[in-house]
């Protein structure tokens, strides 16, 4: 059964089921720290991972930051993103338009945001997150109706990560200055979706 927070504010991800991709069959699985922690733990600690998230340190250090989102206030859902059956990236779904962020761009009711990493140092660098990117945001719209656009900020510095968002349909909408980074505000718009 999902989350109350999942079905309210962000209909309910652990239901959009498997879509096919190029790279093979992808889904968004719902972090169980029980199951995922230490796995999330060693991604953390990964230096090129590190870097951005900020997250480096003991399983205590990755615990706390699953327990803020999954008994936070709700409007964010962390995933694992399972690639052919194998746990290989990490999201976190969220409603930009009820996050800080809101407070540093136009935001519209039920904009959905995505955060992401790719976890094994073998599947970065090789196209899969232009890839997964444009399937997530491809299963955001399509199973998020009151949604009409995708949203995304990843540090300026980390231009991978901003390339894979350009390369999955996302436009650079601005430079934002955020508390703790620099960041490309990223937007895919449904209303744009057919001209991919």
């Amino acid at each position: 059964m999902p989350l109350l927070a999942e079905a309210e504010l962000l209909d309910g991800p652990a239901g959009w089921g498997t879509v096919p991709t190029p790279a093979g069959a992808f889904r968004l699985d719902p972090v169980r720290p029980d199951r995922d922690l230490e796995l999330l733990t060693g991604w953390m600690n990964d230096p090129e991972v590190a870097a951005f998230w900020e997250l480096a340190g003991p399983a205590t250090v990755t615990a706390a930051h699953l327990r803020a989102q999954l008994h936070g206030d709700g409007h964010s859902i962390p995933c694992l993103g399972v690639l052919d059956g194998t746990p290989m990236s990490y999201w976190e779904i969220y409603r930009a338009d009820l996050d800080p962020l809101a407070r540093h761009y136009p935001a519209r009711p039920h904009d959905a945001g995505v955060h992401l990493l790719i976890g094994p140092a073998a599947d970065r660098g090789r196209g899969l997150g232009t890839v997964l990117l444009r399937a997530v945001a491809d299963l955001v719209l399509d199973n998020r109706p009151r949604c009409t656009r995708v949203v995304a900020e990843p540090d300026v510095r980390n231009t991978r990560s901003v390339s894979a968002f350009l390369g999955s349909g996302f436009r650079c909408a601005a430079t934002v200055d955020l508390p703790d980074k620099r960041a490309a505000l990223m937007v895919r718009e449904r209303a744009l979706r057919t001209l991919l």
